[in-house]
């Protein structure tokens, strides 16, 4: 009796789990999106500053012209890979506002003092309550706004030469 009830729970044990984490990855906000996605407002901003570096704000995200809202952290790896590309971006003048992911304030500090800051400013979200909201479900993610808020492109991954070439800057062009 044991063994039919093992091999009977087993692959519903199995079932349960996968549907579980198809849903955490699918996860949805309260209007049914995915998160912050393209042709949305910019969600609500709520985290504290990162040690006494400028913070941003929904106000700040809804200035004129195109920004960039980039979520990283200095454990991860992909990260430090895009960082000079954003860093060649700030340099032209692009503004670029950090959120640094549910990290420890000291690393994210630290990581900037390393690799250089691009970030015109930079918030923490601990937590990852705001990151919820954005629908973060891996880093680095980096958002275009235009100047009303609105999200004109949302890409996940590192933004290498050619994806900052091929997507980035397309997408800032449409975003002024």
């Amino acid at each position: 009796m044991t063994r039919i009830f093992l091999f009977i729970s087993a692959p519903l044990v199995l079932v349960v789990l996968v549907f579980a984490i198809y849903a955490g990855l699918n996860r949805q906000g309260p209007d049914g999106s995915a998160g912050a996605t393209q042709r949305q407002q910019a969600p609500a901003v709520r985290t504290i500053a990162l040690g006494n570096k400028p913070s941003f704000d929904d106000q700040t995200l809804r200035q004129p012209g195109a920004k960039i809202v980039n979520y990283w952290a200095s454990w991860c790896i992909p990260c430090r890979v895009e960082h000079p590309n954003l860093q060649a971006l700030a340099d032209e003048g692009v503004p670029i506002y950090g959120v640094n992911y549910k990290n420890k304030p000291a690393l994210g500090l630290a990581f900037l003092k390393e690799l250089g800051d691009p970030y015109r400013a930079i918030v923490a979200d601990e937590s990852g309550l705001m990151a919820q909201g954005w629908g973060i479900a891996g880093l680095p993610t980096t958002f275009i706004i235009d100047g009303n808020g609105g999200i004109v492109l949302r890409f996940v991954g590192p933004i290498t030469r050619k994806i900052l070439d091929s997507t980035i800057r397309p997408a800032l062009a449409r975003a002024n």
